[in-house]
């Protein structure tokens, strides 16, 4: 069978190839498998990154179903599964806490038309040739303000005012509400946290998330823990999607959401290729990158219209659904089948969920997001530590656009100084 690298410029969805080389029971009852091994990933996780994003659960949940669906129905990668990413918990909570939840489906709307124009206009190449250092540093700069996000529910503290949307602001408020710790909160979030990496270390077939997420709300609710639940916050989550509607649209609103909107585009472009770039890798194949932002685009699109957040391919959902033996993007709509099966018969359980266990969720996500490993091995070169630390320090202080920007402006002074240099550039 061809990898596909002939057909990588094509306009055509991955699903329409798979079908037309020939589909039959046994890849849909692989497929059906993996898909159900995905959505149990995505459930725990879909309701956590919202939560953590300042929205309800459900639209975690809204999200992973119709956007998920559509990444697959239409995307340019075989396997790529979609659905909220922790990547977008920073962009996602600073725009609803300065637009509200309007300005933040009108933000993922117009986010989705950007996409999808880029990949129209065969931009994804540019997208995919950001340089190795600035995706190292703004992923673990995304991943330390997230960490810090998520304190406040860990331990169950009580802020004297709102969080502070900054990580040196809100570290400092964190620090002076350390006296009012909920012990039981601290407790059953760290619990949570060490079940999922103690579950990956031992039994990495099982579905940690939802188990270590399940026991905690079962734990919960035996001991009659004092802590904050899904149920207390929020009144549990819908038992079905909702229309559609339209986002609520004015020209004002849409001139100041549009640099939010053009963040939005810009890390959905960049998560997306890098993890359907890991599909390929483990797979063998070769994805459509123009093909994928289009779809991309219009699953943010729909996404907005059914209520939800930032759709983009997921590294984490994406590599399970491959490790679980999917065949085609079948997969990757099945997932969002099942997880609209799960919301339509255990939506009242959502309410148990402790609020720290979510936490304890996303501090595992934190741990893996930030790749240590690869950020120290990059400080060992001056060049390549200068940008690095360039976009990450960026990140941290200013926001994530900044942090990028910054990153691929100091990459490319050191490229055109080594070219000078070589002789290939005049003064």
């Amino acid at each position: 069978m061809p990898d596909g690298s002939a057909t990588a410029h094509l306009y055509r969805p991955k699903l329409a190839t798979t079908l037309a080389e020939g589909y039959g029971l046994g890849a849909l009852r692989q497929d059906a498998m993996a898909g159900l091994t995905v959505a149990i990933l995505a459930l725990p996780l879909s309701m956590a990154i919202a939560v953590a994003s300042g929205v309800g659960p459900e639209r975690g949940l809204y999200t992973a179903i119709v956007g998920g669906f559509l990444v697959s129905a239409l995307g340019g990668s075989r396997y790529q599964v979609g659905g909220p990413a922790g990547a977008f918990i920073v962009l996602v909570a600073a725009t609803t806490a300065r637009f509200g939840v309007d300005g933040l489906l009108l933000t993922v709307l117009v986010s989705g038309a950007m996409l999808a124009l880029v990949g129209a206009l065969r931009l994804g190449s540019l997208i995919r040739h950001i340089p190795h250092p600035v995706t190292v540093g703004f992923t673990a700069g995304i991943a330390v303000t997230i960490l810090a996000s998520q304190l406040k529910d860990l331990a169950g503290l009580s802020l004297a005012g709102p969080e502070p949307g900054p990580v040196v602001p809100k570290l400092m408020a964190v620090g002076h509400a350390l006296p009012t710790v909920n012990p039981a909160a601290l407790g059953l979030g760290a619990a949570v946290a060490a079940a999922i990496f103690l579950v990956k270390r031992l039994r990495p077939a099982w579905p940690g998330m939802l188990l270590a997420v399940a026991g905690g709300a079962v734990a919960a609710w035996a001991l009659h823990l004092p802590v904050a639940t899904i149920g207390s916050r929020f009144g549990g989550i819908p038992h079905s999607l909702p229309w559609p509607h339209a986002p609520a649209f004015s020209w004002p609103l849409l001139v100041q959401v549009l640099p939010a909107a053009l963040s939005f585009a810009l890390l959905g472009g960049v998560e997306s290729l890098l993890s359907a770039t890991v599909a390929d890798r483990l797979s063998g194949r070769k994805h459509r990158s123009n093909m994928e932002l289009v779809a991309q685009g219009l699953a943010n699109v729909a996404s907005a219209f059914f209520g939800g957040i930032s759709v983009t391919g997921t590294i984490a959902r994406t590599a399970t659904n491959i490790r679980a033996g999917a065949r085609s993007p079948v997969a990757g709509m099945l997932h969002a089948v099942f997880l609209l099966a799960f919301m339509l018969v255990a939506a009242p359980l959502a309410s148990y969920v402790p609020l720290t266990a979510l936490a304890g969720v996303l501090v595992a996500v934190c741990w893996n997001m930030a790749e240590k490993a690869e950020f120290a091995r990059l400080l060992r070169d001056w060049r390549s530590a200068t940008v690095l630390l360039a976009t990450f320090g960026l990140t941290l202080a200013r926001d994530l656009t900044t942090g990028i920007v910054a990153g691929c402006a100091v990459a490319a002074a050191f490229w055109l100084g080594s070219r000078w240099r070589a002789g290939v550039l005049k003064p």
